[in-house]
Formats: C-alpha cells, structure tokens, sequence
C-alpha cells in the first residue's frame, strides 16, 4: 500500500497533468471555432456576444448634448445635472441625441 506522501504525490502529479490537458483542448477548441467562424464570415455579435469592458471603456463617444450650453454626455455612468433637469421637466433623453 502507498504512503500518504506517496499519494500526495501521485494527486499533485495529476492534477498538473489534468490542468496541461486542459489547457491543450481548450486551445484546440478555440482554434477550431476561429477557423470555423473565418470560413463562414461569423462574427461576435452574430453569435450575441456583448463587447467587452474594455472595448465598451473605450468607446467615448458623445450620445447627448445640451443645446443650451453644448455639454455632452456619452450615455455611460452618472447622468449630468443637466440631463436630470431635463427628466424632472418632463423632456426625453431622445430630445438630447446627437
């Protein structure tokens, strides 16, 4: 009968093992799927993919401007003051595209 140090051992040797294996079939999968999306034209958003954070972080541009002063805003994060004035008056955000 092995040892328990032995069977550490064996378990830490697996694992690492299981882990190579993995990453060796994702690979794989993830170069089939390339080549697949590549031969037909799929894109991401064909397949309902969001655009990632990053790719959304740098996407700045302005959605709405305040004709009165000429402020923009791109849509992201907190909405202005004067955005939320205009709500309150009972305006549309779609008043303000641009």
């Amino acid at each position: 009968m092995s040892s328990y140090k032995e069977l550490q051992e064996q378990i830490k040797n697996l694992t690492r093992q299981a882990e190579e294996a993995r990453r060796r079939e994702v690979a794989e999968g993830v170069a089939d799927i390339k080549k697949i999306m590549s031969e037909r034209g799929i894109t991401l958003e064909d397949l309902g993919c969001k655009q990632s954070r990053r790719a959304a972080a740098a996407d700045k541009t302005a959605r709405y401007r305040d004709p009165a002063t000429g402020a923009t805003w791109t849509g992201n994060g907190r909405k202005p003051q004067w955005i939320k004035n205009a709500l309150s008056e009972g305006k549309s955000l779609e008043s303000f595209a641009i």
